[in-house]
């Protein structure tokens, strides 16, 4: 007999990026109960919500997943790093903080690739329905929504930040004044989320608002082991808490919103994926679904580094007393160089004519330094993170066991398409050629890396190869998409196909990646596919243009747009 405690009419699983959207919006009905699982525990940690901190919780196992991939074949057999959150606001609480919605073609791609009805169009009154713009709203921003995006300290407490935008404009890429808006391509002012000086993630926008309902039941510290079926029905999870087996049942739903590694794992543990896969974890096929785990994409990027010659880098700032200070600001305060993610100025461009829509993106960092904060030598100096984000590669995820505690087995296969490795050397070669222009040049030192030996394809393929980190955006491992793609797990609605009340949200339905960061589009993807759940009638799709480079066909860059 169940126990009348563990029903609910909706079980979550995952209280990351999508998941405290959907238990946000699902328990606005006050007769619809909800129960949101999560691996880890509290984001109440300084480390989590300063967010100059970012690089400390991610390299904490307390809050990190730890995931690495297998021996890359086309990166000299590197393992590479692919942490996930586990705990409460998931990834978006230990995550640059980044926002990046994803130019409307990629958006788009979607729809062309057959998830129906998922266009920019339709999805852009939900990007606004999330957002609390700093600027206030327009056809393209909202103001009035949980998640409040910023720009940091408006490029003030460093010059190296205008002079990246005017490299860019002296190079004869256009400016953008909103790339969340009509015109992602060009220069300028990167965005934030983060809401007076904190780190605004999910957990802080969307699940504490909610958790004083009396209908939202938040479970932490829970390993999720596999779906409960009645037939080819989902009717709860099993999982471990404390030591102990768990279960908990859904009355009407159960959402996995576990993200791109998590929810094809718990999908194949539950007998839904390739049976191969299954078979050889020593699983029962419930359902023959090739897709599951496979289409996996993620964005590569690199630290382009330069001293400088002018002392206004940020590596005079990675001192105790610095630090302090830093700290002790933001403590009392919530401002200063404690209230930034750093990133203040960006880029979006394409890296050679007959792309539509960008495919490289930088981060401008006024400071040269590894991800976890250190230096990256003496002195000071600055870097951008880039590299190409529409990869032409693709990998996969499997189980190794039916366990829950055990790793999966992950697979990029970066690089492994030669448009990548091309699109490399263009990326390389742009990127020095804009931080050789004259803009730069009352501060530009030596090129620290990758050094101005690297030079030919060889040299750099092999610089790339040898360098190269992951961004941190797994995604695309439980794609949405027609009912004639065998490979397309989840239907338009984000249902998975073969099985009855079982959905996934989260950034794993992606159909192909975006050109950015993903906590904004994952965000998005979660508050409409909760309208979707709770059947409301969908937005009209918004009128509005956007922004496409003239001539795109025949020129890598020029200023003149069209619209599309």
């Amino acid at each position: 007999m169940k126990n009348p405690e563990s029903q609910f009419d909706y079980v979550i699983v995952g209280a990351g990026s999508a998941g405290c959207v959907l238990a946000n919006r699902l328990t606005e009905n006050a007769d619809v109960r909800v129960a949101l699982l999560e691996a880890g525990g509290s984001d109440k940690s300084i480390f989590i919500q300063m967010p100059t901190a970012l690089s400390i919780p991610m390299n904490m196992d307390k809050y990190n997943w730890g995931f690495e991939s297998e021996p890359e074949p086309y990166l000299d057999d590197r393992r590479m790093d692919c942490p996930r959150g586990k705990v409460l606001g998931g990834s978006s609480s230990i995550n640059g903080m980044v926002f990046v919605r994803g130019h409307a073609c990629d958006i788009n791609a979607w729809e062309e690739a057959g998830a129906a009805g998922w266009n920019y169009k339709s999805c852009l009154p939900y990007y606004k329905k999330m957002e609390s713009w700093v600027h206030g709203a327009d056809d393209y921003r909202g103001a009035n929504g949980p998640l409040a995006i910023c720009t940091g300290n408006d490029m003030k407490l460093n010059p190296l930040y205008e002079s990246f935008i005017e490299a860019g404009k002296d190079a004869g890429y256009p400016e953008t004044k909103d790339y969340n808006g009509y015109q992602q391509e060009g220069f300028g002012q990167m965005h934030m989320s983060v809401k007076d000086g904190v780190r605004w993630s999910t957990a802080n926008a969307y699940l504490k608002p909610a958790k004083h309902r009396k209908n939202l039941t938040v479970i932490p510290n829970t390993l999720a082991d596999e779906i409960i079926f009645d037939g080819l029905r989902a009717i709860g999870m099993r999982y471990q808490s404390g030591g102990r087996q768990m279960k908990i049942f859904a009355n009407t739903e159960v959402i996995l919103s576990a993200g791109s590694i998590g929810s094809p794992t718990i999908l194949q543990r539950s007998g839904i994926g390739p049976a191969k896969v299954l078979a050889d974890a020593d699983v029962n096929v419930r359902v023959d679904s090739p897709g599951v785990g496979e289409n996996l994409q993620d964005h590569l990027e690199v630290y382009f580094q330069y001293r400088c010659k002018q002392p206004v880098s940020l590596n005079r700032k990675l001192g105790l007393f610095s630090k302090g200070l830093i700290g002790a600001q933001w403590l009392l305060n919530k401002s200063g160089l404690g209230a930034t993610n750093h990133f203040e100025s960006c880029a979006f461009i394409r890296s050679r004519a007959g792309l539509k829509s960008p495919n490289v993106q930088y981060h401008f960092l006024p400071g040269a330094m590894r991800y976890d904060g250190r230096a990256a030598f003496d002195g000071d100096g600055y870097q951008v993170h880039v590299g190409p984000n529409n990869p032409w590669s693709r990998g996969r995820i499997a189980i190794a066991s039916s366990d829950p505690r055990a790793k999966p087995h992950i697979l990029f296969n970066y690089l492994k398409h030669e448009q990548d490795v091309q699109d490399w050397r263009d990326t390389i070669r742009l990127t020095r050629e804009i931080l050789g222009q004259d803009a730069m040049s009352e501060f530009r030192g030596d090129e620290i890396q990758p050094g101005k030996d690297i030079q030919s394809d060889e040299q750099i393929d092999t610089w790339v190869r040898q360098n190269v980190e992951s961004a941190y955006h797994p995604s695309c491992s439980v794609k949405m998409g027609s009912d004639n793609d065998a490979m397309a797990v989840l239907d338009e609605h984000c249902r998975v196909r073969g099985v009855d009340a079982l959905r996934v949200v989260d950034s794993s339905i992606f159909p192909s990646i975006t050109n950015g960061n993903l906590n904004g589009p994952t965000i998005m993807i979660a508050e409409r596919a909760a309208d979707i759940i709770k059947g409301e009638l969908l937005p009209e799709q918004a009128d509005v243009q956007t922004w496409i480079a003239k001539d795109w066909e025949n020129k890598q860059r020029n200023v003149e747009a069209t619209t599309l």
